[in-house]
């Protein structure tokens, strides 16, 4: 149906906007016109007369409307669906009216964000892939998850492997201590220093007889315990060293007799002062504890004991920078007790005696669980 200028009323609910492209805008302005909403507004009833002005003041008219309706104007415009209906021009007047100019123009810039997207056509299919493109190439997943695990699995052992070495040691140093014999030669001298003291120790006439003497076994005793254990031993580790006791003592014992005797020789150094000068007499009592000790465990059952009591006299203070001998004598063995007495002297010129510096008498009983306590060295 088309829509004329005489006094015929148009047909609101639809109106082809095939007529209202530009080259017969004339129906556009009567449709406008015949439309129109009451207004009260001055600037509504200028927008409807100027609709009636000759064509170029209706392009002006379009452009300085809204963004979002200038586009929904050209789009239906311009359509070639004759189904579009255009209520929206007639809804919308009243916004075009009450929009001032400014705003109007100052909006222009944002037409591409707020226009209306453009409905696609039902007809319309997205383009199929084409059936000749080559296949995806294989997932990787499989390779990256075997490679994963391949490292993990390698840095675990390593990481492991590393941190159970030092246990390891230990363990074996528990399982398998060295023998006496081993211990002679698992020490050896660093230093100009150490070596004198060493070969004195070892050429020593106090030592030549011993080391005859037949049944006396010779070793080093603190070189049994295992090297990572050695740091946590008194004598053995923090008391060891340079300006302390500077090489492993040796001892010479008869382990195999009724009442086991031992003799220890050691270099006491500067170091071990508890006044200048003067050896700490608390490191003495603490060599004649563990001297007295291993002295009678080779007479208890199970080789092991615990210091019931221990009694000491100090007679002459110990010279710092001085060769010791402990000398012990176990006196009596009743079950799981053992008495013993001995004393620290310091070692004299060739074969005559050195000068006594302190005596001890002490009562060693192996506990009635010492077939199962950890031991820190072998006493055999």
């Amino acid at each position: 149906m088309g829509c004329g200028t005489g006094s015929r009323t148009p047909d609101r609910s639809f109106l082809p906007f095939s007529d209202f492209r530009p080259h017969n805008l004339g129906p556009f302005y009567t449709y406008l016109s015949e439309t129109r909403e009451p207004s009260n507004d001055s600037y509504g009833n200028s927008f409807f007369t100027a609709a009636m002005l000759p064509q170029r003041h209706a392009y002006r008219l379009v452009f300085s409307s809204p963004p979002a309706l200038r586009s929904e104007i050209v789009r239906r415009a311009f359509s070639s669906s004759p189904y579009h209906s255009p209520r929206l021009l007639h809804t919308a007047g009243g916004s075009i009216c009450r929009t001032p100019i400014n705003n109007q123009r100052r909006s222009q810039s944002t037409t591409s964000a707020t226009s209306t997207p453009l409905p696609q056509s039902p007809d319309h299919t997205p383009p199929q892939p084409d059936s000749t493109s080559p296949p995806p190439p294989p997932p990787r997943r499989f390779r990256r998850f075997l490679l994963t695990t391949t490292l993990f699995l390698l840095f675990s052992t390593a990481g492991f492997a590393m941190s159970a070495a030092p246990a390891a040691d230990t363990i074996n140093g528990f399982v398998n201590p060295p023998t006496d014999a081993e211990t002679l030669t698992l020490y050896s001298a660093t230093t100009p220093a150490e070596h004198a003291i060493n070969d004195h120790i070892l050429t020593h006439p106090l030592s030549v007889r011993l080391r005859a003497q037949e049944g006396m076994t010779e070793s080093r005793p603190h070189l049994k315990i295992p090297e990572s254990m050695r740091p946590h031993n008194l004598t053995g580790g923090t008391l060891l060293g340079e300006d302390k006791i500077v090489v492993p003592p040796l001892m010479f014992a008869d382990k195999d007799a009724a009442l086991p005797t031992l003799t220890s020789i050691s270099y006491l150094g500067p170091a071990l002062c508890g006044h200048p000068g003067i050896v700490h007499g608390g490191l003495l009592a603490t060599m004649l504890d563990e001297g007295l000790a291993r002295a009678c465990f080779p007479a208890l059952p199970n080789k092991v004991g615990v210091t019931a009591s221990l009694k000491i006299d100090y007679r002459v203070p110990c010279p710092a920078e001085s060769y010791v001998v402990l000398k012990a004598q176990t006196t009596k063995v009743e079950g799981r007790k053992a008495w013993v007495k001995g004393w620290i002297e310091l070692l004299g010129e060739g074969d005559s005696e050195g000068t006594k510096l302190v005596e001890a008498e002490a009562l060693f009983i192996e506990p009635k669980n010492a077939a199962s306590m950890a031991r820190v060295y072998s006493t055999q």
